[in-house]
């Protein structure tokens, strides 16, 4: 449970391994792992593992050093996995196109599919 006594979003429950994910980095602070529905030939979610933030406005006013972190990490795969041509993609809100209340960036190379991003 969270602090609020929610359920666990989704990736606190990748997190924790009680779901399955083709992780492909991890720090103390920060996993990422394939999207299941790929925007983009490269389409990464890179979060964090507390779930205290719900997206990147209150990680940037509450941990700019967590924050950086994810960067650094979204940066990393990036490099590996688009030569660092990329976006770096945070949905804030339902109208954006947040489905998963848990902050996260999505690392996306190459051409985008049609459609919008969620989660």
């Amino acid at each position: 449970m969270t602090s609020s006594g929610s359920a666990p979003s989704i990736f606190s429950r990748i997190v924790a391994r009680e779901i399955p994910a083709t992780i492909v980095a991890e720090t103390e602070l920060i996993i990422a792992f394939e999207d299941i529905a790929p925007q983009a030939p490269v389409h990464i979610v890179v979060t964090t593992k507390t779930e205290v933030y719900r997206n990147v406005v209150e990680l940037a006013a509450g941990d700019p050093a967590l924050l950086a972190e994810l960067v650094r990490v979204a940066n990393v795969i990036a490099e590996e996995r688009t030569g660092g041509e990329f976006r770096l993609v945070f949905n804030t809100g339902p109208s954006a196109g947040q489905t998963v209340f848990h902050v996260h960036a999505h690392v996306l190379g190459g051409q985008l599919k049609e459609g919008t991003l969620g989660a």
